[in-house]
C-alpha cells in the first residue's frame, strides 16, 4: 500500500491519530512522573538539610552548655551522714557497699542540692600497712545507694612504677553501676620534674572507646585539672578553691561530653585528689621495698579478683 493510499484509508488515519494521542498521553505521564520525582527529591533534600541543621544546632547548643557540680571535702566526721546514735549501723543497712569501716569525707552538690557523698575504707588506708594498705573510694547517692567505686590497683601500680624506674605510677580501676565495662585510670609515667602530671582513661560508648586525659594545670594552687579529649580539646575543668578548711572543687564538663559515667569518674577522681600525694608515696615505697627484697609481694583477694581472667573456666 502506497503512502497516498494510506492517507485516503480512514482506518489507517484513525489508527495514526490514536497512536499519536497515546504517545501524547504517555509523554505527559512521563513528564508528570519526572516532575513528581523531582519534587520528592527536593523535599527529601530539604528534610535532610533541616535535620542536619537541627543536629548541628543541637550539637552547638550542647557544646555551649556545661554540666556543673561542686565537691566539698569535710574536715571532720561531724556531718549529717555519719554523726548520730546508731547512724553508721543504719547506713550499713541501706547498702552492702557501705562497709563497717566506711568513712564519708565529702559531699557532691549539683544545682544547689546535695546529690551524693564520697567515702573511703578507713581501715584499708589508715590502719593497714605494706601491701594490705589500699585506697578504696566509693560514691553514694544522697540516700546512700551505691553509684561507683574506685580502687587503687597496687599490683598494677607497682608494676608500672618499677617499669618507670621508680617514678610513682598510680593505677586505679573504676566500677560504675550503669556500665558493663571497668574504667582504668592511670597516672602517666611520662613525667618530667616540675612539669604537671597527667592521668588518662577511656570509656566504651556503643562499642567505641572515648579517650580522655586529665592534666594538672601549670598554675595550680588548689588542685586544678583540665579534662582533655582525644582531639586535644578542653572539655572540662576541676577548679580547686583556695583558703578552704577541708577542700572544695568547682567542676564543669561540656554538654556534649557530660555522660553520666564520665561525671562519676570525675567525682571519684576529685575525691582521690585529697589522697593523691599519699598514694604516690605509698606506691613508690612499696616498689622500692620489693626491689630491695624488704617486702614479699602479696595482693589482697579483693584486688586479685579484679585481675581475674573473664574467659577462665568456671
Amino acid at each position: 500500500m502506497t503512502a497516498s493510499s494510506q492517507k485516503k484509508d480512514p482506518l489507517v488515519a484513525e489508527a495514526n491519530a490514536a497512536a499519536a494521542e497515546a504517545a501524547r498521553d504517555a509523554r505527559a505521564e512521563v513528564l508528570e512522573k519526572a516532575k513528581t520525582e523531582k519534587a520528592e527529591t527536593t523535599a527529601a533534600k530539604t528534610a535532610v538539610s533541616k535535620l542536619e541543621k537541627s543536629a548541628g544546632d543541637a550539637s552547638k547548643a550542647a557544646r555551649t552548655k556545661w554540666h556543673d557540680f561542686d565537691i566539698q571535702v569535710w574536715l571532720t566526721n561531724f556531718n549529717s551522714i555519719e554523726f548520730g546514735f546508731w547512724k553508721r549501723d543504719r547506713n550499713r543497712g541501706k547498702s552492702r557497699q557501705f562497709t563497717s569501716d566506711m568513712d564519708i569525707f565529702a559531699e557532691v552538690v549539683e544545682n544547689g542540692q546535695r546529690t551524693g557523698v564520697l567515702g573511703y575504707r578507713k581501715e584499708l588506708w589508715k590502719d593497714a600497712e605494706g601491701m594490705k594498705k589500699r585506697l578504696v573510694l566509693k560514691l553514694f547517692s544522697e540516700t546512700l545507694n551505691w553509684r561507683a567505686s574506685m580502687d587503687l590497683m597496687l599490683g598494677r601500680s607497682i608494676q608500672q612504677t618499677l617499669g618507670a624506674r621508680g617514678l610513682p605510677v598510680t593505677a586505679y580501676s573504676v566500677n560504675t553501676s550503669p556500665d558493663d565495662y571497668i574504667v582504668y585510670l592511670e597516672r602517666s609515667a611520662n613525667k618530667w620534674p616540675f612539669m604537671p602530671e597527667n592521668f588518662s582513661f577511656f570509656l566504651m560508648e556503643r562499642g567505641q572507646p572515648k579517650f580522655y586525659r586529665l592534666r594538672r594545670d601549670f598554675i595550680n594552687i588548689g588542685g586544678d585539672y583540665t579534662l582533655i579529649d582525644a582531639r586535644g580539646e578542653h572539655v572540662g575543668h576541676l577548679d580547686g578553691a583556695i583558703l578552704t578548711i577541708g577542700g572544695k572543687w568547682r567542676c564543669k564538663v561540656r554538654g556534649d561530653h557530660a555522660d553520666p559515667r564520665l561525671i562519676m569518674v570525675l567525682k571519684l577522681f576529685v575525691g582521690m585528689i585529697a589522697f593523691n600525694r599519699q598514694a604516690r608515696k605509698h606506691v613508690k615505697q612499696m616498689a622500692r621495698d620489693i626491689r630491695d627484697g624488704v617486702v614479699t609481694p602479696d595482693i589482697e583477694r579483693q584486688e586479685a579478683d579484679l585481675y581475674l581472667n573473664p574467659r577462665r573456666v568456671r
